[in-house]
């Protein structure tokens, strides 16, 4: 095969779904089939591939994005197993950043979930196509069409299944594939790995005759030869059908929709057919796009392709006791060799890269190169952080980088012995660096150790790997809100820094802006000098001194974020000014302009979904209505009502005990952060108290 040819035959893919919709099992029989495993293992019993850690297989949930490679059929696919907990919503962030393609899994009892539309709504960010799988066909209670119609009312999108089921619940056989026009079920006797066909039952024929068309339909908008023969009632290959279907997946607006039973191996080779029919390769997204370094506004375009200029993302970090660093990479363009010297833009440093990777989840295998199209692991690069760009040093490109969640939950620890701080501090600072949604600070009003996550299990995690990767054992505070600071007004600001260190003399001189910047934003750094009054190296200290002074605000020491802060002009001295300066200036210049800027406190409010039964669900709402909350929708499913609601974080601790009494537990929920809002003067007040005694 020649390198286009290639590409043709890769595919790089996710999955993802509602935590217990059957994601780990859809992937072990995916390894199973394709002849990457020889036994299949099960999420029940802790024996999955995939989920490899010791936290993941007592808890039977995925916590970390596991990477594989199968061949399927003359195709390399490149599989990432994604959380369904949202609390470990940024693997699901970053592992769509760098997929091309995406299988989306649906319970085939409960449909289209709360999480089941954060990952739907992540992969729309992120113009990721994909495939959806109703697993589960075999539960009790099990309807494929009603996740059809809840798939339809809850996504904009035109969702077209191209099988249906034949029985369900304890009845399962198979499907009906309604391009095929058969019936096709897995031969039990050798693990379903032999598929067989038959005709369609005579009560059926009327159904798949309808659905059929409609599939037709559907398809036939995107291929003027489909169209062409559907009008005139000529014979339709399948080939052409699977041609129009792809291209409707590939712009996005169409969704075709495959059904099984991972569990009882039903259905699973079909999925793979589809993820090799309908899914993108590499090569469907023509050219990427990037920014030049030197001009941010400038876009660089690059042909996909191993012999164009290298163009790489690094999209995760995992440390290994015996390796050190493994730094997970989507190649986008040119191709990464073992031992060659990359270029990071972000950190404008020069590596060597030591080794190269092909992960199978926690086992490994050694390889030559890394070409366009591919994901892999390079060893060997200290400096490269999750969200960086890997290129030549001589042909320069920035990417897009990847946007996590603001942590919401945080807690102080500390180390049992004095001893163990060194050891602490160093073990924390690899979990960050493993975690982009995992923070460590020092509370400057109390001088704890405070870490903040996504939620109570998110922590609980961290914890667990302190004890047993690092061997640490600390003392733990309660979980608390991960307050924020922020202003409410624009000012302006002078700031000249002169001092004497060490008998050199230091001077910076800014005039600054501080305002708001939009909900969710985070930090934002602009500079409009002009005329060069600063050198790079100066003003890239500015933002430097900046961002590593947002970790305590003026209000209460909480760490300060939605905040714009432009550099408007600076005059420094040919001998005495220096980065430290303008480093020191810029974070004396921060503390005025928040005092200056009217500061405020933020708080996290959590998007919220309770599911109850019908009669309690009067008990849940007064519940509800004395936690500050908002309520949005209600609505009906069976005998369920399903509550969305907008909650204060701070009044969602304890509630799983809380709805578990109120509705002799019958009753869940799930929770995401949705945006942090104003705290109420009274909540303000009683923190002020807590913190500072007065």
């Amino acid at each position: 095969m020649n390198d286009d040819e290639d590409l043709e035959h890769i595919r790089n893919i996710g999955i993802m779904a509602h935590i217990d919709a059957g994601k780990t099992t859809t992937t072990e029989r995916i390894l199973f089939y394709a002849g990457k495993i020889h036994q299949m293992g099960e999420v029940d019993e802790g024996s999955t591939t995939m989920d490899w850690m010791e936290q993941e297989r007592e808890r039977g949930i995925t916590i970390t994005a596991a990477a594989t490679t199968i061949f399927w059929k003359n195709h390399q696919i490149n599989i990432i197993d994604t959380p369904g907990h949202v609390d470990f919503t940024a693997e699901v962030e970053r592992s769509l950043r760098v997929l091309d393609g995406s299988i989306a899994i649906f319970c085939a009892v409960a449909g289209v979930q709360s999480q089941s539309e954060t990952v739907w709504r992540q992969a729309d960010k992120y113009r990721v196509p994909r495939i959806a799988f109703v697993n589960k066909m075999d539960r009790i209670g099990a309807n494929f069409q009603r996740v059809v119609e809840m798939m339809k009312k809850k996504f904009a999108v035109k969702i077209v299944p191209v099988q249906l089921p034949v029985g369900a619940e304890e009845h399962f056989k198979g499907s009906i594939d309604l391009i095929k026009q058969k019936v096709i079920f897995n031969n039990l006797m050798n693990e379903g790995v032999t598929l067989l066909e038959e005709a369609i039952p005579i009560p059926l024929q009327d159904e798949v005759r309808q659905l059929r068309q409609e599939m037709l339909e559907a398809a036939a908008e995107y291929d003027d030869s489909l169209m062409e023969n559907y009008l005139e009632g000529k014979e339709i290959k399948e080939e052409m059908i699977h041609r129009a279907l792809r291209k409707g997946t590939l712009s996005g607006h169409l969704i075709p929709v495959l059904l099984g039973s991972s569990l009882k191996n039903k259905g699973t080779q079909l999925l793979m057919d589809a993820v090799v029919n309908y899914l993108p390769s590499p090569l469907d997204k023509k050219e990427i796009v990037g920014f030049d370094v030197n001009e941010p506004s400038k876009l660089i375009k690059r042909r996909v392709h191993p012999q164009e200029k290298l163009t790489a993302l690094v999209f995760k970090i995992t440390t290994d006791i015996y390796i050190g660093k493994l730094i997970y990479v989507r190649v986008y363009a040119g191709t990464i060799k073992s031992g060659m010297m990359i270029y990071n833009s972000n950190t404008e440093k020069k590596e060597r890269v030591g080794r190269i990777l092909r992960m199978h989840a926690n086992q490994r295998e050694d390889i030559s190169e890394l070409k366009a199209g591919q994901i892999g692991v390079l060893v060997g690069l200290k400096f490269a952080r999750t969200g960086d760009s890997l290129c030549q040093e001589h042909d320069k490109i920035l990417m897009e980088s990847i946007t996590f969640p603001e942590p919401v939950v945080s807690i102080a620890i500390e180390p049992k012995t004095r001893a163990d701080l060194d050891k602490l501090t160093e073990s924390l600072r690899k979990l960050s660096e493993e975690d982009p949604t995992f923070f460590t600070r020092i509370n400057e009003e109390t001088g704890q150790m405070v870490i903040s996550g996504m939620g109570e299990l998110h922590l609980e995690i961290i914890l667990d790997r302190l004890k047993r990767e690092f061997n640490l054992n600390v003392n733990v505070g309660r979980p608390q809100v991960a307050y924020k600071e922020t202003i409410q007004k624009t000012i302006q600001y002078f700031m000249k820094y002169e001092k004497q260190i060490a008998g050199k003399g230091q001077f910076a001189q800014l005039h600054l802006e501080f305002a708001p910047a939009e909900r969710g934003r985070g930090f934002v750094f602009l500079d409009k000098t002009r005329g060069g009054v600063l050198p790079r190296e100066y003003i890239r200290a500015v933002e430097d001194g900046l961002r590593e002074s947002l970790g305590s605000g003026v209000v209460l020491g909480f760490p300060v974020k939605d905040l714009q802060v432009t550099l408007i002009d600076g005059t420094f001295h040919e001998e005495d000014s220096s980065e430290l300066s303008f480093k020191i200036a810029a974070s004396l210049a921060l503390r005025e302009g928040l005092l200056k800027g009217d500061p405020i406190l933020l708080e996290p409010v959590m998007k919220v979904a309770v599911e109850t039964p019908e009669e309690f669900t009067g008990e849940v709402m007064s519940g509800l209505n004395l936690k500050r909350s908002r309520i949005d929708d209600i609505q009906s499913k069976d005998q369920l009502r399903i509550i969305q609601a907008n909650v204060p974080l701070r009044e969602m601790f304890g509630y799983a005990t809380e709805l578990r009494s109120m509705t002799q537990g019958r009753a869940y929920f799930t929770m995401e952060f949705k945006s942090y809002d104003i705290v109420p003067q009274n909540i303000f007040e009683e923190l002020k108290i807590r913190i500072r005694g007065f």
